[in-house]
């Protein structure tokens, strides 16, 4: 069975590296095409994530579900499709650079 973006949403609060995490208090929107829209809260070292949307984001991904698979399966380079517009970030881009290395998935 392929791996869905709702796969991949459930599997963040357990993936978490804690350590990596102390200190932040962000929230991040995802516009997934087909996968749909999650809401990705990360605080007190600890993340939750559902469906949905807000206008509190510090940061949104933007993109068709099987692309952001891809960049986090490691198909697809995150750089690669940021600079090609096949994801696309809003807010702090430096917390995107964070997300990536503060999850285990």
């Amino acid at each position: 069975m392929p791996l869905t973006v709702k796969d991949l949403m459930e599997r963040m609060p357990g993936a978490l590296i804690k350590e990596k995490a102390e200190g932040m208090d962000e929230v991040i929107q995802f516009h997934l095409g087909e996968g749909g829209d999650w809401i990705c809260k990360i605080k007190d070292q600890t993340c939750t994530v559902e469906q949905g949307t807000t206008d509190d984001a510090d940061l949104v991904v933007s993109g068709e579900d099987s692309d952001y698979i891809d960049m986090i399966t490691g198909k697809l380079n995150p750089m690669t499709a940021i600079a090609t517009k096949k994801i696309e970030l809003k807010g702090d881009l430096n917390l995107a650079m964070k997300y990536m290395n503060v999850f285990d998935l």
